[in-house]
């Protein structure tokens, strides 16, 4: 009879499975934080409030005669409530029938693959729905390009005006309208963990490829990497642990996602459970430049 506590090959397997899960996402975003420019994560408590900005003021004249006062310039910075930080809590079973009658890779593997991709999904979209939001609206764009280089000004302008500095501007565009733009010009598109991207586009550092459904056709979306900022809650915390909630988390300082697999002898079934809590945003949504063109036919 083998010993109690005995670490058996089941057990290694599922670690690697869980291990291997929560490495391919945090690399998947750590890509992304690297190529949009973002600093550290900032770790947030479940219920913090995420406030967007906006700054309003008026300069005052400086024609001031001798020996008169002069005016104060007042300039304040607003907030207003965009998102409150939660657990979000996802599963999927695959019966072991399926593992039957597919194999283990395609039944669970694939399976995960799907799962980890969805994950990452839900909070991007919700980032591309946010900057359609933004409010430093761009006139007098007619064209892609003009689109382009007015969106990006506009960010560097209100960047100035708030005295802080864009060391980079990144943009998302429609993918159908930088390949109408393009035609055959041999421009280096990269794909990598699911995000298609070009860098160094146009004076831009990142120009972000997007579908239909993230950004409309005739639509420039630009803002600093400066501006962009991602909030997590910690999977790993101690409070969780404490109600036998034991989910495998990264090796590094910062953890983004939680994953735990387990047979259910009861169904027959092999179960995967993944709790995150990621949102992606832009600190000032005035800093946001929409810039709207008549897209190409």
């Amino acid at each position: 009879m083998a010993k109690a506590n005995l670490t058996k090959t089941a057990d290694i397997q599922v670690t690697a499975r869980e291990l291997d899960f929560v490495s391919r996402f945090e690399a998947n975003w750590d890509h992304l934080r690297e190529i949009l420019g973002i600093m550290r994560p900032i770790k947030k408590m479940p219920g913090a409030q995420l406030k967007s900005k906006y700054a309003e003021g008026t300069l005052q004249a400086g024609t001031v005669a001798e020996g008169e006062d002069i005016p104060y310039s007042k300039f304040t910075v607003k907030e207003k409530v965009y998102d409150e930080m939660t657990i979000e809590k996802y599963a999927k079973a695959v019966s072991i029938e399926a593992i039957k009658d597919h194999g283990y890779d395609n039944a669970v593997q694939m399976t995960d693959d799907e799962f980890l991709f969805q994950l990452q999904t839900n909070v991007t979209d919700r980032f591309y729905d946010y900057l359609n939001t933004g409010t430093l609206n761009v006139e007098g764009a007619t064209t892609f390009q003009l689109a382009l280089a007015l969106a990006k000004g506009s960010v560097i302008n209100k960047f100035k005006t708030m005295h802080r500095t864009a060391t980079g501007v990144v943009g998302f565009v429609n993918v159908m309208d930088v390949y109408k733009y393009l035609g055959t010009a041999d421009v280096t598109v990269q794909n990598q963990f699911g995000f298609q991207y070009i860098k160094d586009f146009m004076g831009y550092n990142t120009v972000f490829l997007l579908g239909d459904n993230e950004i409309a056709q005739g639509r420039v979306i630009a803002t600093a990497v400066e501006n962009i900022v991602m909030y997590y809650v910690d999977p790993a915390d101690s409070d969780f642990v404490r109600a036998g909630l034991v989910y495998t988390t990264g090796e590094g300082e910062t953890n983004l996602i939680g994953f735990h697999t387990q047979g259910n002898y009861n169904t027959a079934v092999s179960e995967a459970f993944a709790i995150m809590g990621i949102t992606l945003f832009a600190e000032y949504i005035d800093a946001i430049a929409v810039a709207d063109f008549e897209a190409a036919g």
